[in-house]
């Protein structure tokens, strides 16, 4: 068990929020699959629920913002300007949709999407770091950027948050476009690839993952819960991983055993 309490580095995946239509029933879904306890942010902040693992942030859960609007887990990238980074967004073929804006106490967001689609998240702290939940149950434990144009979509990240990537081989269960990407400090941050098997019509996205105690027990209550399974549990050099919707349909990956690196480092 450990607890993050300094700022995460620029371009690290800090922070991971749902968007919902019904915040309850998605707390009592997420409580049974994850085992997160919630804190109510209360109504000036619109009832963004936060989830806990022993009274640290691990992730959000909030209301869905428009009419249309699907349900969604969004992952949240460090930064140390959110405005310049939005500048860089824009420079680069990227697409804001809301922010930058001020969370009081908090922090400072944006919105963005990549020039493929995929939605993200940016983050800078100003109070609250982002997740401070690492390598234990409940944890954020890694993300896969799913696009459609891998090379477009590389490029985009290295220009705007100094992204390396590197093969992830196959004595690590690499495949086809895969790969991990690293910042300066060259801790493996999540992977980057293609649609890796997603149903046709599946726009470019990040995915998150969490680790949990059990994940066939977890998988077993996502099916309870109302949820569907999309990649039932496999073992991997890096713990057993499977990906499954939430009863919104909101997709996320699960993980339990060794952890793969990522945000948690």
């Amino acid at each position: 068990m450990s607890t993050r309490t300094d700022p995460w580095p620029a371009g690290t995946p800090c922070w991971v929020d749902l968007s919902v239509p019904d915040i309850q029933a998605a707390v009592g879904f997420y409580a049974d699959v994850i085992g997160w306890t919630f804190v109510d942010s209360g109504p000036d902040y619109g009832n963004y629920h936060i989830a806990q693992v022993d009274g640290r942030a691990a992730a959000g859960v909030g209301p869905i913002m428009q009419e249309g609007q699907p349900a969604a887990w969004t992952v949240y990238l460090a930064s140390e300007d959110v405005d310049a980074t939005a500048r860089l967004i824009g420079e680069h073929g990227g697409s804001i949709y809301a922010g930058p804006l001020d969370i009081p106490n908090n922090g400072r967001m944006a919105i963005a999407a990549d020039p493929t689609g995929g939605v993200f998240g940016v983050w800078q702290q100003t109070g609250m770091i982002g997740s401070s939940v690492v390598d234990e149950p409940g944890a954020f434990v890694w993300d896969d950027a799913r696009l459609h144009d891998v090379e477009v979509g590389k490029r985009f990240y290295a220009d705007v948050f100094g992204y390396r990537y590197a093969p992830l081989g196959p004595e690590a269960g690499g495949t086809g476009d895969y790969e991990v990407f690293t910042t300066e400090a060259e801790r493996p941050l999540g992977g980057i690839g293609g649609m890796m098997g997603a149903p046709p019509g599946t726009p470019s996205h990040w995915l998150a993952y969490f680790t949990v105690a059990d994940i066939d027990a977890s998988v077993e209550a996502v099916g309870d819960g109302g949820g569907t399974v999309l990649m039932s549990p496999e073992d991997t050099p890096f713990g057993r991983i499977g990906v499954v919707r939430d009863l919104f349909g909101a997709p996320f990956g699960l993980h339990s055993g060794p952890a793969g690196g990522g945000s948690e480092s």
